[in-house]
Parts: structure tokens; sequence; C-alpha cells
């Protein structure tokens, strides 16, 4: 049975997902929590590092930790892209709260630094990581970006990355380049009715409609 650790990094989140020994840590957070999470992935046995997307926050740390642990980085091919340069997707905002946090992110894109890495593994739609010893499938969720995935974990969690958020309280992405995608794939997540839904911003809670 799959046990999935959360790694709080700030106002981010990174995910331990763990079947015995084996784990695959699911994105990266910043630079200033490198080694809070390297210390915590010590002590499993490491075989994957998958990115629920490319922007920045979740992705400084891919090169160091892809070089520490000595593991492949999976995400999907065009957030690969995207992790080059975060300027390349326009994102926009609804409401005071979310321009406040388009406002802190684009100014992030802009100046801070990402170390580049090479993604080996390209994962799509019903992707399973069976080979890397969790009982995790991918799903797309795009509308936050292009490229944004998440990762259902056997039939009760779901890793939804920024496909929803819940910073300040549980809601869909604050942030989209397509809202009419973010919008279907928060209905998509809707329909895994009795899943605890983790966020790549913070605590996690049960499904409901989105």
């Amino acid at each position: 049975m799959n046990k999935i650790e959360r790694i709080q990094c700030g106002n981010g989140n990174c995910y331990l997902v763990c079947e015995g020994n084996d784990a695959i840590l699911v994105d990266t957070a910043r630079t200033p929590f490198r080694d809070k999470i390297l210390n915590i992935c010590s002590q499993k046995n490491v075989t994957l590092i998958v990115l629920t997307h490319g922007h920045i926050d979740h992705i400084q740390n891919a090169a160091y930790l892809a070089n520490k642990l000595n593991v492949p980085i999976a995400m999907s091919k065009t957030d690969y892209e995207l992790s080059k340069d975060n300027m390349k997707e326009p994102l926009f905002a609804h409401g005071i709260l979310g321009k406040l946090v388009l406002a802190l992110s684009m100014k992030s894109f802009e100046h801070d630094i990402i170390e580049p890495f090479e993604s080996t593994i390209f994962l799509r739609e019903g992707d399973s990581l069976e080979n890397y010893g969790v009982q995790a499938t991918v799903l797309e969720l795009p509308g936050h970006t292009k490229g944004s995935i998440g990762l259902k974990i056997e039939e009760s969690d779901l890793i939804a990355g920024d496909a929803l958020m819940n910073m300040f309280y549980p809601t869909k992405s604050m942030l989209y380049g397509n809202k009419a995608a973010m919008e279907k794939s928060a209905k998509k997540i809707s329909g895994y009715d009795n899943a605890t839904i983790y966020f790549g911003h913070g605590k996690p809670v049960k499904n409901k409609s989105w």
C-alpha cells in the first residue's frame, strides 16, 4: 500500500510517494529547501523525480536532487520546454488574491534562476509508474500550464499539482494559461469521488465538486 509524505516547503509542497522502501519524489520546490528535501529522500530508495509542471517553484531543485539521488526526471514534454523559460506561456488570474499571486509569480519567473536539467522520461495520460516501485497513474491536467499533470495514487489519493490550489482556501487554480482547459481539468478531478487531494500549495483535503 502506498503512503504519501508531504514535504512542506514554505507555501509550496513536494511529496514522497512511498511503497515499502521505494519512493518517487513529486516536485522539487525552491532552492532554500533543497537540503531539507534531500535529507528526507535519503531515508528512502528514491527511483524517480516527477514534475507536475514547469514553473520554477516546482522545479528549481530538479537538477540538484536528480544529481544527488542519481535518478531520472519525468514530466510532460510540453512543460519540459516551459521549464527552460517560464515566460514562454502567459498566465492569467481572477480575483484580488489571484492577481496578487500572479504578480509575485511573474517577478520570480523574470528574475530567479532555474539550473538546467534533462528530462529523459516524458509522461502522458494513463502512464503507470509501477516500474518505479509505486502504484501511480499519470493524469493530464492542462490549464494552469499546457502540460500540467497529476498522479492518481491507487484508489484513494490524487496529487493535483497546481490544477487546484489551497493557498488561501481550496479552489480551482487561481492562475491559468487557459481557463477553459483549467475548468475541464478541475471537473475531471471532481470525478474521483472519494480521493484525498494533495495540492502543490496548501494542506490536503477530501475531494469535492470543483
